[in-house]
C-alpha cells in the first residue's frame, strides 16, 4: 500500500469512528432514551403558570438565562469536570453535584434520571456505573465510550433546550414552528457554552437563575401539575 492510499484510508476510518461516535450521541439524547425526560420541566411548569413565559420570546429568554448562568450551565460544567476524573472522585463530584441542586424536585430530577441512564447504558454497551446524577453518569459513560467532550457536552445541551421547548409547546401553548425557532435561536448559546466550559472545575461553578430556582421551589406545591419537576 503506498503512502497516498494508507493516509486515504486512516481517513476514512477517522470518518467512520467520527460518524459512530455521533450516532451514539444521536442515540443517547433521543427522546426515546429511556430516561423519562419527557416527564421534568425543570420548575418552568410553575413560571408558565405564573405567566412569567407566554410566548417564545419569553422562552428564549428563560432558557438563555439557563443555558449561560442557571441549571444548564452548571450540568455542563459537572459533566466536564466529571469526564477524566479518577475513578476515586467520582463519588465527590456526584455529591458536589447533588448538592449543587437548589430544590428537593431538582435533585430528585437529576437523580431518577441519572439513575435511569446508568441503568440503559450498563445493560446497552455493558458498563458498570453506579448510580449517579445525570451530568455526571453522562460524563463517565461518555468516557468509557471514547466519546468527545465538547461533542458529547453540546448534544447533552441541546437536548436539555429541545426538552424545555417541548414543555412550553404543551403548557403556553407555543406552535411546533415556534418550538423549533427557539431551538434553532438557542444553537450558538449552546455552542459557546460547550466551547467556553472547556478546563471548569468546582472552583468556578456558579448560578445566577434566581427566578428559576424559584419557580423550582414552587411546583413542589403546585396543586394541578403535569410534570413532576
Amino acid at each position: 500500500m503506498g503512502m497516498e492510499e494508507h493516509t486515504a484510508t486512516i481517513m476514512v476510518i477517522h470518518r467512520m469512528n467520527k460518524n459512530n461516535e455521533i450516532l451514539t450521541l444521536v442515540q443517547l439524547f433521543s427522546s426515546s432514551f429511556p430516561v423519562g425526560s419527557f416527564a421534568y420541566s425543570h420548575g418552568m411548569e410553575s413560571a408558565i403558570n405564573d405567566g412569567l413565559i407566554t410566548n417564545a420570546n419569553d422562552l428564549e429568554q428563560w432558557l438563555t438565562c439557563l443555558l449561560t448562568q442557571g441549571g444548564a450551565w452548571s450540568d455542563a460544567a459537572f459533566l466536564n469536570i466529571a469526564f477524566d476524573v479518577e475513578s476515586s472522585n467520582v463519588h465527590y463530584i456526584n455529591s458536589y453535584a447533588k448538592a449543587f441542586a437548589s430544590s428537593n424536585e431538582r435533585l430528585k430530577e437529576t437523580e431518577l434520571q441519572g439513575h435511569a441512564y446508568c441503568e440503559a447504558v450498563n445493560s446497552i454497551w455493558d458498563l458498570n456505573l453506579k448510580k449517579l446524577c445525570y451530568p455526571v453518569a453522562v460524563a463517565r459513560s461518555a468516557n468509557a465510550l471514547n466519546l468527545s467532550i465538547e461533542l458529547t457536552t453540546i448534544m447533552y445541551l441541546n437536548a436539555f433546550v429541545v426538552n424545555m421547548c417541548n414543555v412550553a409547546m404543551r403548557l403556553v401553548p407555543l406552535g411546533q414552528t415556534d418550538g423549533q425557532q427557539v431551538q434553532t435561536s438557542l444553537k450558538q448559546n449552546v455552542l459557546m457554552v460547550a466551547s467556553e466550559i472547556k478546563g471548569v472545575t468546582l472552583d468556578d461553578l456558579f448560578s445566577n437563575a434566581f427566578m428559576s430556582d424559584i419557580m423550582a421551589m414552587r411546583h413542589e406545591t403546585q396543586y394541578s401539575r403535569i410534570f413532576q419537576t
